[in-house]
């Protein structure tokens, strides 16, 4: 899988604009790498998923699988306060 694969991946609308108020929220040390290596993890499941486009579903377990369990608990609370239903990708 290239950068140009990854990048040609459009993001579902309504997805995205959670995805992007959660970044908003991480304190701002934080948010640059958070972005970065969810954004790279939720497009790497689309294409596992031999989709064209980006989901929620892709978002959420980016989130669970490339945040630290340090921040977990803040995840949580942005995920809930943009209105993602994450609740199906936690661990368990």
């Amino acid at each position: 899988m290239s950068n140009t694969q990854t990048q040609q991946l459009k993001w579902e609308s309504e997805a995205f604009q959670k995805f992007t108020a959660v970044i908003q929220k991480i304190p701002l040390f934080h948010r640059e790498i958070a972005k970065q290596v969810v954004t790279k993890k939720a497009q790497q499941n689309a294409i596992e998923r031999n989709a064209e486009m980006v989901e929620e579903a892709d978002i959420l377990r980016a989130f669970f699988s490339e945040v630290p369990n340090a921040f977990y608990s803040l995840m949580v609370r942005l995920l809930e306060e943009v209105g993602f239903n994450y609740r199906e990708y936690e661990p368990k």
